[in-house]
């Protein structure tokens, strides 16, 4: 069993390599993940992210800092005050802490959009730039190498309106 599945994946990769051939089709491939890494506007969207992260990070340690500080001042008093104003400050120090959580996620949020927002032109120029070197050479396919990548450029023929006239649909 195992032999005539090896014997089937080897005629199928022959008779793709074969149809490969006879069509022409030109195949090339690139590392996107690489490229990008080596943009000069890449290093400036990276320190601009740090710069942020920095601010953001220095906030929540000041907030945290600052309830800290709250919270030993609260226990230090906590014999003088009744019951009633002990639990009014245990909620407030609650309530403190999911704000500065609830920070923390908005920050988080808001610096991936910035990412985002950062990083799509410098996306966008370097899938142009491949596109360009890959119609100027006379590419059909260029394949991104970059882990979990695809096809960056599909100039050969797209079979899928074929494919549903097969199906009926």
């Amino acid at each position: 069993m195992k032999q005539i599945k090896t014997l089937l994946i080897a005629a199928a990769l022959f008779f793709a390599a074969t149809t490969i051939t006879n069509a022409q089709t030109k195949v090339a491939h690139i590392s996107t993940s690489e490229l990008i890494q080596a943009m000069p506007q890449m290093k400036t969207a990276q320190a601009e992210m740090e710069k942020i992260g920095k601010t953001y990070e220095a906030d929540i340690t000041a907030m945290r800092t600052e309830l800290q500080n709250k919270m030993k001042r609260f226990e230090g008093e906590a014999t003088a005050k009744t019951q009633e104003e002990n639990e009014k400050r245990l909620v407030e120090v609650q309530t403190d802490q999911q704000s500065i959580q609830q920070y923390a996620t908005n920050a988080q949020q808001e610096l991936q959009k910035k990412e985002m927002e950062l990083l799509k032109p410098i996306t966008e120029k370097a899938k142009a730039a491949i596109l360009k070197v890959a119609k100027a050479q006379g590419f059909n396919y260029v394949l991104d190498s970059s882990q979990g990548g695809g096809v960056i450029m599909a100039e050969g023929k797209d079979l899928l309106a074929d494919v549903k006239r097969e199906l009926g649909f």
